[in-house]
């Protein structure tokens, strides 16, 4: 009974005293900890029994010093003649710092406190005091006590993971009861705050940049109001590190620059003490930022940027960092893309002397693919190249999620693009997107997975192009279906090649080629009505075709399969549906022998499979001769004899 559990991290001297609720992981910001246990607070061992049975006799708040680790405090409580008033009667509370606590202070502050007929060191110690009892329970995120120093405020911030800090103080011993009031152990010497965060701004020589883009975009007033901010302040040097054209072009847009400020500003207050591990807060911009730690140092995005933490002002803290966190919202198109899986799409763009779309006021989308596209090396850059890269530039600023299946896009090479929703994918042609959108200043970016293939004529158009398909451009004329391929309409050809009908026996090609209906039967199968593209396929999809039975696209090893037959080419683009070549002539089940267990065959067959093994047992077993004979009684009554 009565046992706390301490985590201590190795290496160093904190502690953080912990229960059943707040663990952490037995990990403070990523370093182990040790685990030990004492006696809780107002509780000592009996020799002999388990844990700590014993309540120890309540003694005031200055004898409860003493004994909870704050000495040093009690000595200064002393030597300033606070004694008196934290040994009488009364209901005090007292955050105290500890004599670790005490014991940072550089000698400076410290002889700045004890001189002064030690008028300065009372005033320190009752600002760390409140004239009324108040446990931890009653210590509410966001709120703010009375000292008894002049009524300033301590600001209070109570966090989900169970960490209280008073002035970015953590508590490390909470809730000594003493007769005249409680008595909280804290790990630094907090001092009085009058300041607002634009104050502090105005007053810090290494924030005079910060301060006139504060100005220029009037954030001025919000960063003086009443609230609890966190502001992530960019130093000078922070400015400094940007290229100077990219730092001018967000000055001198009032849009991009106040993205700029907003995403710096965290929506609530959070000192550098609450945390322990990563977690994501929200921005003033709507974005989100990771803030985390690494042994002693607070990380953002998981770079150690921060410069100097805990800067406390009357409406939040602020945090020097010595990075300028660029978000999306305020870069070109050429810098999102450059800090993405997309950087060699840029030096193609950049190649084809595209790179103004990427770096000006265009509203545009881009549509580049990712480096694994060009794993074996960057496409030569002709005019034709350059041209299919002007249609991976949409005209206006998209968002995928705002895209819906049938929707047309413009091309700033004056062709249109198709949007093909799917259950597990979204493509644009026969590219799908591979990320999540990069919302620029003026372009969205989508990542993609291939180069892009736009539409260049009807299905029929397209075969006819391509010399692998003449004998089947040949039989669609044939079989009278060139008007059918040829009008508008969503269509996806498994197009055999000249190898596929070369690899049919003879006699049967010819029977085939010589009966238009069956020809055109067999072609109908080849076909569906819907496109589908190779990035819709996962696993399996089934289309109907336009013959009326099922095909089955399947995914194996990366490559497509159409019935379990590998296709050789995908996603040859046309205005009215999409085409692979396939190497063989795919057949409706009609037209093969049955396969499938669990397909429908025909009832006389069934019968004489039965009856032929039944005949086999009958032999063997007298018994079932009669079973034999009814089954060949009913063999003849569905085959109408035989």
């Amino acid at each position: 009974p009565n046992v706390c559990a301490v985590q201590k991290l190795i290496g160093t001297n904190r502690k953080y005293f912990t229960n059943c609720k707040q663990w952490y992981q037995r990990k403070i910001c990523g370093k182990s900890t040790v685990i030990s246990y004492e006696c809780c607070p107002g509780y000592e061992k009996v020799p002999g029994e388990k844990g700590c049975p014993a309540a120890l006799p309540l003694s005031n708040i200055y004898e409860t010093l003493g004994v909870v680790g704050s000495a040093t405090t009690q000595l200064y409580s002393d030597r300033s003649n606070l004694r008196p008033e934290i040994e009488g009667p009364g209901s005090f509370t007292i955050f105290a710092p500890s004599n670790e606590a005490w014991a940072s202070l550089s000698a400076e502050t410290l002889d700045s406190l004890v001189s002064n007929v030690n008028i300065e060191l009372l005033n320190a110690l009752r600002y760390h005091m409140v004239n009324k009892r108040v446990l931890t329970d009653d210590l509410k995120h966001g709120a703010t006590l009375n000292s008894m120093y002049q009524d300033l405020p301590i600001h209070i911030h109570h966090y989900p993971n169970g960490i209280v800090t008073v002035n970015c103080a953590r508590l490390l011993k909470a809730d000594h009861h003493a007769t005249n009031g409680v008595v909280h152990v804290i790990d630094k010497v907090i001092a009085t705050t009058t300041n607002s965060i634009q104050h502090i701004i105005e007053t810090e020589e290494s924030l005079e940049t910060l301060r006139a883009a504060v100005a220029a975009s009037d954030l001025n007033s919000l960063l003086e109001s009443e609230g609890q901010y966190t502001l992530l302040a960019p130093t000078n040097e922070a400015f400094e590190k940007i290229p100077r054209e990219t730092l001018n072009r967000i000055l001198g847009d009032p849009e991009a620059l106040r993205d700029l400020l907003t995403h710096h500003i965290l929506k609530s207050a959070m000192c550098a003490e609450a945390i322990i591990a990563g977690l994501t807060m929200e921005t003033l911009e709507g974005t989100t930022l990771d803030v985390g730690c690494s042994g002693e140092e607070l990380t953002l995005n998981g770079k150690p940027i921060i410069a100097n933490k805990d800067v406390l002002a009357t409406n939040g803290v602020v945090h020097f960092v010595n990075e300028l966190l660029i978000p999306d919202s305020a870069k070109t198109l050429f810098e999102l893309a450059q800090e993405s899986e997309v950087s060699k799409s840029t030096d193609l763009f950049r190649q084809a002397g595209l790179s103004s779309h990427l770096t000006g006021s265009e509203r545009v989308t881009l549509l580049a693919p990712v480096n694994d596209v060009f794993k074996d090396g960057l496409p030569i850059v002709d005019s034709n190249m350059k041209n299919l890269l002007l249609n991976h530039i949409v005209r206006d600023q998209l968002s995928s999620k705002y895209l819906y299946h049938g929707q047309k896009l413009q091309t700033l090479g004056d062709k249109e693009l198709r949007v093909f929703v799917y259950r597990n994918n979204l493509c644009i042609e026969n590219a799908c997107i591979a990320a999540h959108d990069k919302r620029g200043r003026f372009g969205t970016l989508f990542s993609v997975d291939k180069m892009l293939t736009p539409p260049s004529g009807s299905v029929m158009d397209v075969l006819k192009a391509d010399h692998r398909f003449s004998t089947l451009v040949a039989a669609i004329q044939s079989a009278g279906l060139t008007e059918n391929l040829n009008r508008p309409g969503t269509f996806t050809v498994f197009a055999p090649t000249n190898e596929a009908f070369r690899a049919m026996p003879q006699g049967e090609l010819n029977k085939l080629m010589g009966n238009a209906k069956e020809l055109a039967n067999i072609l109908k199968f080849h076909v569906a009505d819907e496109i589908l593209v190779s990035g819709a396929v996962s696993a399996l999809v089934r289309l109907k075709s336009m013959q009326g039975d099922k095909l089955e696209v399947s995914m194996k090893n990366n490559v497509i399969h159409i019935n379990k037959e590998p296709v050789a080419e995908s996603d040859i683009m046309a205005t009215n549906g999409v085409i692979y070549a396939v190497n063989s002539v795919l057949q409706p089940q009609a037209s093969r022998p049955q396969e499938r267990g669990d397909e429908p065959a025909d009832p006389a067959l069934e019968i004489f499979k039965q009856a032929s093994a039944l005949s086999k047992v009958s032999q063997r077993n007298p018994r079932l001769a009669p079973v034999y004979s009814r089954l060949l009684a009913r063999m003849k009554e569905n085959s109408g004899g035989f």
